[in-house]
């Protein structure tokens, strides 16, 4: 049986340029943070996930501009253009973090949609400081420990678990056997881990991997893998409180599919979910169009406006 379909290249391809965002540098408590900035009107903050930096939502970022959302994609530390230090990558001090830049920006509260890495925080942000997060979007991620009773502790890969988390959490290996390779490692993740191979351009990995090829830029990336124990523990802990505030749990049909959503069972009250179709893990750039009308559709459409829905 064929499998044709339409991508969303029509608006995928669209130049970020356009929903003029501007870069900027932030200090937090010694830590500089890079993030862009775009739109005026409610924030949304994008949490992006490993191996990325804030790029990964660039096909997603101008239509929720032209929503009537503010937009921040922070760099998380240990990635893109932030400060990779040498600890304090447990996701309660990245979380942190993001909670101290948007107080920094001037900002009360915000909408928090987070992918991989960035799902991990947003939890962790959002049970650290419930009242300054309004909504959390989840998407392709279980907190660590958090996982619903019999569920596979990682993704899978057509339906067989991926190895890469003991190998990146291994000391000093990583280090010793990537550098120099980082596009090749770079292009199996993106292209195994896709529906479509296609969804990643040359272009964008050599983008991807000329960033974690940057100083420091591996072990701050590896660092998030490395912290998962004291995480872990901390998520348990956080768990006790339950989160009220809506959550909207994503997953892919390709890789975690349902289990987003019974997890995310375990520690919210409020939960909606969905899984999407041709899709693997990387749902910000394989699906952009559909990942932001469901964004809109859960966010309640454009601010001030019954509008739910992309133009």
């Amino acid at each position: 049986m064929t499998d044709t379909y339409l991508l969303d290249r029509d608006r995928r391809d669209a130049p970020v340029a356009e929903a003029g965002i501007r870069h900027q540098v932030t200090a937090v408590d010694g830590v500089r943070i890079h993030s862009v900035i775009a739109g005026n009107g409610p924030l949304v903050v994008l949490l992006h996930g490993f191996p990325q930096n804030w790029r990964e939502w660039r096909h997603v970022l101008p239509d929720l501009v032209t929503a009537g959302y503010t937009v921040l994609a922070p760099d998380l530390r240990g990635f893109g253009g932030s400060d990779k230090p040498l600890d304090g990558y447990d996701v309660r001090s990245v979380a942190t973090d993001m909670s101290r830049l948007v107080t920094a920006l001037g900002f009360d509260a915000a909408d928090v949609v987070g992918h991989d890495t960035g799902s991990s925080t947003a939890y962790a942000w959002a049970a650290v400081r419930p009242e300054q997060v309004r909504t959390v979007t989840l998407t392709e991620a279980i907190p660590a420990g958090l996982g619903a009773a019999g569920a596979p502790a990682g993704p899978t890969l057509h339906d067989k678990p991926m190895w890469h988390y003991g190998f990146l959490s291994t000391p000093d290996l990583p280090e010793a056997l990537i550098p120099g390779r980082e596009r090749e490692l770079l292009t199996y993740f993106f292209r195994a881990a896709a529906h479509d191979p296609t969804t990643f351009t040359d272009h964008d990995i050599d983008a991807y991997a000329a960033a974690l090829a940057s100083l420091g830029a591996l072990r701050g990336a590896l660092a998030h893998h490395r912290a998962r124990d004291t995480s872990l523990a901390q998520n348990r802990e956080f768990a006790r409180n339950p989160l009220t505030m809506p959550v909207l749990a994503i997953g892919a049909r390709q890789s975690f599919g349902a289990r987003v959503g019974d997890a995310a069972r375990q520690f919210a009250t409020t939960v909606t979910t969905a899984v999407v179709d041709r899709c693997g893990h990387w749902v910000p750039e394989e699906r952009p169009v559909w990942l932001t009308r469901t964004l809109l559709d859960f966010l309640g459409g454009r601010p001030g406006s019954a509008d739910a829905g992309l133009s």
